[in-house]
């Protein structure tokens, strides 16, 4: 019947021209900007792909950041290879039972009715990479998606010469034990890098996205140490090719394995490093909130990267601090932890109806644009009465959609009393639609919005302004908490006064995603702060023309102007979560009774409501390039790739000879540094306190030992005297060789000012100095004038 459908049939066309166009186009950003390095590989490694529903390999944010991160990747002509594991039952597909339970479903997928291919050798058999678990090879298959201009690469364990355990090994994310997670941590890792060199792809860099996929860097050493470099050119070549990025504010969100289980699967590993144990396990040796010692990836990851980031401004600062211990001696503000706040794939997350909405009044050409601001100042010229109707027919485009899905769950109850409302008794098109949807932890808060129910009621049920929430979302199967929230929502929808106007949508997709960002009046966000590393749904929510009414965590604080949206309570965080959550709630029902509620149902003679329109387009002028993983994935590559790509070109050259004068020379500074110190030799004054404004003279002698004060720089360290806020407000400049002392000792100097804001104290200090080091404390060797 397709087949004979004309109209079908040349929509498909014309997406299939579209498509070839853009694979044969000659000029992408990347090639046009750093051609030098476009055939070069940049390995991007993660638990979890979210590239589109049909290909189910994600759980939550994280896949789907790193599908849309691997999309931007192909549109901006990065040479992106991404890794991750094929899950044979996915994550899983959620039901909600009669009683409001969140059920889990797991369907085995058949890969090849995916969009993948087997990779195959020439004879036609699966090209096979092994990886040694515990006392026993395992074979993995590899299974190929091609992503726009780039490769995708899934292992797969299922190998017909596995036993029947090995082959379940990657059929679950985020599934079974301990034992199974080490298991596909080391094939994601190890038997990534493998692959890869299967394949014939040698990464020039690497990128561990979240640390499931830390033990890639195990791997790298030890195939440049098979090469012929010592495991300290190795350390050193691997540490400044990789790139860490950091998703998780939780101290117990971050991955770690008990030593003894570290013991069983290395301990024929580590000997290819040529390591002891004692040094193989510091290389993730951590001690935890609980006190406990174990094995923490996150430090793995930080050890074996010089290039790490959070991904928000606020997730570096939480970030430094959660992990400042990695770095003895190094302010926190200066711990080599950065930031690159998250975005979107635009074109992914845009409904179709604004795609055509934007080529009306911009044509195709908006596409080249998603990162430029200025061309966004031409939303403000698309008249309001056009904009409001955009907006009325996504929610009802999404009304119509979420409704089927409802009814869907009504027909699976049957006969059975339930309490909810008829799919025909909800998803008013016409009314203000506030949409929660995302994963189910109990620090997302989900039932704030409930803390007074009956005033809540009110807000949803004024005659004159109505009001409807909309939410969707897993838990983890194993998150008992996050399933009573689950549970607890359900219920609420039952319950006179919210029937009908609390709906929750089960089974939340990439599909449910995309129609609820796309059809919302209102996103809510109410994390509890700081703990909301980014989050991108909000993110996906402007371009379609709503609006976010957030906490000030995450990304939102760096979006949020005071006119493209709302913030609920205060930056301010609180150790105290009931006294913080009745704040919270407090400003999040005064925010709906006396700004949002108003502002979308007061309209003027022509029916628009000209302050709901100006902060949509506000929001959407302000965020769709801010926001967006082409700005995040350009970011990445100046910041990272392209430093890591020249440090890849500059240490392999002449069989590595860079690399080893690098080695021999930290060498020489770790054999130095024991003897390494400063004195004070004159500071005018024998304090250490300059008051605000004033001016001194501080003069320092440097025991160098073997070292010259080409190796070294020496610095002043000007801190505002402030007990709570310890290095946060401080100032460094270079002190100035004068002359040398004596065989190893040097005189350093500068004249320094304290700002006119208040009493600064000073602090000198040692840290080695080379033009090719990735950033001032890449060798973490410090010395502070005692």
């Amino acid at each position: 019947e397709v087949a004979r459908d004309q109209a079908y049939l040349n929509r498909l066309n014309n997406v299939l021209d579209n498509f070839r166009a853009y694979l044969q186009s000659g000029h992408t950003l990347f090639k046009d900007r750093h051609p030098a390095f476009a055939q070069k590989v940049i390995a991007y490694f993660s638990a979890e792909f979210g590239v589109h529903e049909s290909l189910p390999n994600y759980a939550g944010g994280l896949g789907i950041l790193a599908g849309d991160h691997s999309k931007s990747a192909s549109d901006l002509g990065l040479p992106l290879v991404s890794v991750g594991l094929f899950y044979k039952y996915a994550y899983f597909t959620q039901e909600i039972d009669i009683n409001g339970n969140q059920v889990e479903k797991y369907e085995a997928l058949n890969p090849e009715r995916l969009l993948l291919r087997l990779v195959r050798q020439e004879d036609g058999q699966p090209v096979l990479i092994k990886v040694f678990l515990k006392d026993h090879d395992v074979f993995v298959k590899i299974w190929q998606a091609n992503v726009g201009r780039n490769r995708m690469l899934f292992l797969d364990s299922n190998v017909e010469q596995n036993s029947e355990q090995d082959r379940e090994i990657t059929s679950t994310l985020y599934g079974g034990s301990r034992e199974t997670r080490i298991q596909q941590e080391i094939i994601l890792g190890i038997g990534g890098v493998r692959a890869l060199k299967a394949l014939n792809l040698e990464p020039a860099v690497c990128h561990i996205n979240e640390g499931h996929s830390a033990f890639s860097g195990l791997e790298r050493l030890r195939q440049l140490i098979e090469k012929g470099l010592s495991f300290e050119e190795a350390l050193e070549f691997v540490r400044n090719t990789s790139l860490f990025t950091t998703h998780t504010p939780i101290p117990a969100g971050n991955e770690a394995f008990e030593f003894d289980l570290m013991r069983a699967y290395f301990h024929n590993y580590w000997p290819q490093l040529g390591l002891n144990e004692e040094q193989f396990l510091n290389l993730g040796r951590n001690v935890n909130e609980y006190q406990h010692e174990n094995f923490s990836l996150t430090v793995l990851a930080l050890n074996l990267a010089s290039m790490a980031n959070g991904v928000s401004k606020i997730h570096g600062q939480v970030s430094r601090a959660m992990w400042k211990h990695v770095f003895p001696g190094i302010p926190e503000p200066e711990v080599p932890i950065g930031h690159i706040t998250n975005g979107i794939h635009t074109e992914t997350w845009l409904h179709p109806l604004m795609i055509e909405f934007l080529e009306k009044y911009f044509g195709k050409e908006w596409r080249q644009h998603i990162q430029d601001e200025n061309f966004w100042e031409r939303i403000n010229d698309i008249p309001d009465a056009e904009f409001w109707q955009i907006l009325q027919e996504l929610r009802k485009n999404m009304s119509t959609f979420l409704r089927e899905e409802y009814r869907k769950r009504l027909q699976r109850y049957g006969n059975e009393t339930h309490g909810l409302p008829a799919a025909e008794e909800i998803l008013n098109p016409d009314i203000l639609t506030i949409g929660f949807a995302r994963r189910f932890a109990p620090y997302k808060r989900a039932t704030l919005i409930f803390r007074d129910p009956e005033r809540l009621k009110r807000i949803l049920n004024n005659p004159e302004r109505p009001v409807q929430i909309l939410f969707s979302g897993k838990a983890h199967p194993h998150n008992d908490a996050g399933k009573e929230l689950i549970r607890t929502i359900n219920h609420f929808a039952k319950q006179d006064g919210f029937k009908g106007k609390i709906v929750f949508i089960e089974g939340y997709s990439m599909n449910i995603s995309r129609a609820l960002v796309a059809g919302c009046d209102v996103w809510l966000n109410n994390p509890r702060r700081p703990l909301e590393a980014s989050g991108t749904s909000g993110q996906k929510v402007p371009i379609n023309g709503g609006i976010n009414l957030s906490v000030l965590d995450g990304w939102w604080p760096e979006a949020y102007n005071g006119k493209n949206g709302w913030a609920i309570g205060r930056k301010e965080e609180s150790s105290d979560y009931e006294q913080q959550d009745h704040y919270d709630s407090e400003s999040l029902y005064h925010l709906l009774e006396n700004e949002v509620v108003p502002a979308f149902y007061e309209r003027d003679a022509q029916g628009i409501p000209r302050k709901w329109v100006a902060m949509a387009k506000e929001s959407l002028r302000t965020i769709i390039h801010q926001f967006s993983t082409h700005r995040m994935v350009w970011e990445y590559t100046q910041k990272y790739y392209i430093p890591g790509l020249k440090q890849n070109e500059n240490l392999s050259a002449g069989n590595f000879e860079a690399l080893k004068e690098r080695v021999n020379w930290l060498q020489k500074l770790r054999v130095a540094w024991p003897s390494v110190s400063l004195r004070l030799l004159h500071n005018g004054d024998d304090d250490h306190i300059l008051s605000a404004g004033e001016k001194r003279e501080i003069q320092v002698v440097a025991h160098l030992a073997d070292l010259t004060p080409d190796d070294v720089q020496v610095e002043i360290v000007l801190e505002r005297q402030d007990a709570l806020q310890r290095f946060k407000n401080m100032h460094v400049q270079q002190m100035k060789l004068e002359k040398q002392l004596s065989e190893g000792e040097y005189q350093f100097a500068l004249t320094v000012k304290a700002r006119e804001d208040g009493a600064y104290r000073f602090h000198c200090r040692i840290i080695p100095h080379s033009k090719d080091l990735l950033h001032k404390h890449d060798t973490r060797l410090i010395k502070w004038l005692e």
